[in-house]
């Protein structure tokens, strides 16, 4: 859900930052507002209450005051004046003041008036107050005063509105939904990863748990690479800025990298992006149209500058991890080799079951060309490309312009997570530009010196960004193939049924699986329910009878019933659950 983009929701919400105003300034009249526009998720209002400090136990009180105005049903009234009038009304509020200095001569200055209340903006509103019922303040925050640190911080307060008591409770229990299955939550729940203010914001440490899945992940996606012909390759984390410069990233991307490095004559600095390298990778060699399509992989650690207000868990990181890779083809093979990356995503999306996702082709923005390379013939052929093939290969997509990298189209896979948000996981960008400026060639049949194209492409992204989004997935309960505890045994007595469940645990060693025999002194209970916080996936119970059988007593999280099962059997099912990845 998007409230900037819902026309109508947008309109209620903006109403009711004006009714959240309202009742502040009823309560605390010595504030002074900033702006208090619609967001995605709703809306906020910045303000100035000089020597206050709102709480979160203040909401409810603000809460009740706007429900008061609400009944007053208050029409709400727009007025257009002259900047010279707006200067009076406001004369005292800098904040308002600033606004109107700052308005273009031509732009229409607009007021809404509800009652005593009134603000400057270019609205629309609903009619009456009397319209917005169903709101909830979520939470209040510090925000500097047009967003610079060297400004004052203002308090900001969050809110959501909807047209009926319904929707507001549907959304309220997402939010809450959205809570139990925050990654950064569940990864300090889980020890799956660490952040510390000595290392530094936006770098997180992943600890034994967390480092168990991320190898996982990392074996599993250089595995199905190295099957389809995938040659894999290291490069450093290091470059001078000549190479950015060169490939182009310098003019486009310099602003999103760590400051230059100047040691010993070279300015160096941190990559980004890792597709310089491999175009260099390309041309330590003299190449023929028989090694073509070329794939270059790497798992590489690339490095952006987020601000400090962005970084969030393992989500948005300075450091990353990219599932990267590059392929080199000639222009006749492009259409085969778009289609088995894309066979490739939705191989790889099978076995994580994912099935809500769509397609994006994204453009260059015609009207904005300024950000882009500038070569039209160029971009025209790049963009017909990915359309027909897209249209070939039968996948529904649509168009977004503006979307594009700088150096060409690209396909972009937006998968919608477990909380309805949808993110961009997968992408394949078509470049003829990068070849260029490298001076890529290859030597064709007829002895001719050829221009390859490349296809960037990037399955799971970020390691980082992927594991964010499968802990949230699964809410921390991952599957048998993925969970870094698989299998806990739990013996009743500690002693008396360690050695059956020793001998268990070994032939499950064997497998390749982890395992932890969990025969502490601690009451059978308490052993059993530590097992099931931990979201471990399958809890095995060893007591007389299955001692006498030869089972175990296998109970799977998230249930409360447990069923004996032989252990041969209880094999197979673990090896079944490891090939479907379950």
């Amino acid at each position: 859900m998007n409230f900037k983009e819902d026309l109508e929701l947008n309109k209620l919400n903006h109403s009711c930052a004006h009714l959240l105003a309202q009742a502040v300034k009823r309560l605390y009249p010595q504030s002074k507002f900033w702006v208090g526009p619609v967001i995605e998720s709703g809306f906020y209002y910045d303000m100035d209450l000089q020597d206050v400090v709102i709480k979160e136990a203040d909401l409810a009180n603000i809460e009740a005051m706007m429900k008061k105005i609400s009944k007053e049903a208050k029409y709400i009234i727009r007025q257009e004046l002259s900047k010279a009038q707006a200067l009076e009304i406001f004369a005292g509020d800098e904040y308002k003041l600033d606004l109107i200095e700052n308005l273009p001569e031509s732009e229409i200055i607009s007021v809404y008036r509800q009652g005593e209340f009134i603000d400057l903006c270019r609205g629309p509103h609903v009619a009456s107050t009397k319209e917005i019922k169903y709101f909830k303040l979520l939470k209040v925050s510090g925000a500097y005063y047009k967003g610079d640190s060297h400004n004052k911080v203002l308090q900001r307060i969050y809110g959501v509105c909807f047209f009926s008591e319904e929707e507001l409770n549907q959304y309220l229990q997402l939010l809450e939904e959205a809570k139990r299955r925050d990654h950064r939550k569940l990864g300090k729940e889980l020890d799956l990863f660490m952040n510390h203010e000595l290392v530094g914001s936006g770098l997180p440490i992943f600890l034994p748990n967390g480092a168990l899945i991320r190898r996982k992940l990392e074996r599993y996606i250089l595995d199905k690479e190295t099957a389809l012909g995938y040659q894999h390759v290291y490069s450093p984390s290091l470059a001078t800025v000549e190479l950015y410069k060169t490939s182009g990233h310098w003019d486009h991307y310099h602003e999103n990298m760590f400051p230059v490095m100047k040691m010993e004559g070279e300015d160096l600095v941190l990559r980004p992006m890792n597709c310089p390298h491999h175009m260099l990778v390309y041309k330590n060699a003299l190449r023929s149209y028989k090694e073509l399509p070329l794939r270059i992989g790497e798992l590489a650690h690339d490095f952006r500058y987020e601000a400090s207000g962005a970084v969030s868990g393992i989500e948005r990181v300075r450091q990353m991890c990219q599932n990267d890779a590059h392929i080199f083809v000639t222009p006749e093979q492009i259409k085969e080799e778009f289609g088995r990356v894309v066979n490739l995503i939705l191989d790889v999306y099978q076995d994580f079951h994912f099935t809500d996702y769509t397609f994006r082709l994204s453009l260059r923005d015609k009207a904005n060309k300024a950000k882009y390379f500038d070569d039209d013939e160029m971009w025209e052929k790049a963009e017909n490309e990915l359309r027909t093939v897209l249209k070939d290969l039968q996948l529904n997509f649509y168009e977004a312009p503006g979307e594009a990298a700088f150096y060409g189209p690209k396909l972009d896979v937006e998968v919608k997570t477990a909380i309805g948000h949808e993110i961009t996981l997968s992408t394949c960008q078509l470049d003829f530009l990068l070849p260029q400026r490298f001076d890529l060639t290859f030597v064709d049949a007829d002895g001719s010196k050829k221009r390859p194209v490349v296809l960037h492409r990037a399955i799971l992204g970020s390691i980082e960004r992927f594991m964010a989004f499968l802990i949230e997935q699964y809410a921390g309960a991952f599957p048998l193939w993925l969970a870094p505890l698989q299998i806990e045994i739990i013996p009743v007595h500690a002693t008396k049924h360690l050695k059956y469940a020793q001998n268990i645990q070994k032939r499950l060693d064997k497998l390749g699986l982890t395992t932890y025999l969990n025969a502490s002194e601690e009451k059978f209970n308490y052993r059993l329910r530590q097992s099931q916080l931990k979201k471990v996936p399958f809890t095995l119970i060893i007591g007389d009878q299955e001692i006498l059988s030869k089972e175990v007593n296998l109970r799977s999280f998230g249930t409360s019933d447990s069923t004996n099962i032989k252990f041969v059997d209880f094999l197979k099912l673990v090896k079944k659950r490891l090939e479907d990845h379950l």
